[in-house]
């Protein structure tokens, strides 16, 4: 899942240097994945009215679910 997020990060930053993916897990078991970027980026990534960042989202959501978990995406 990782992987995935970092490859669409990547995609649309300008900076694809930049991007850092830092996976954690909480304490409900839930994956969480950070991603970090450029500060120009940051527009890009999360999209007008957020609507990338939901694209994102929601296919991380169906990653996990194929690999019977939970993950959530922040980003910082």
């Amino acid at each position: 899942m990782k992987e995935l997020v970092e490859y669409i990060a990547k995609s649309i930053a300008s900076e694809p240097d930049a991007v850092k993916v830092i996976e954690e897990e909480d304490e409900n078991g839930r994956i969480v994945l950070k991603l970090e970027v450029a500060p120009d980026d940051k527009g890009k990534v999360i999209g007008r009215q957020g609507r990338v960042a939901q694209s994102i989202r929601a296919l991380l959501r169906v990653a996990a679910i194929k690999e019977g978990s939970r993950a959530v995406l922040e980003i910082v």
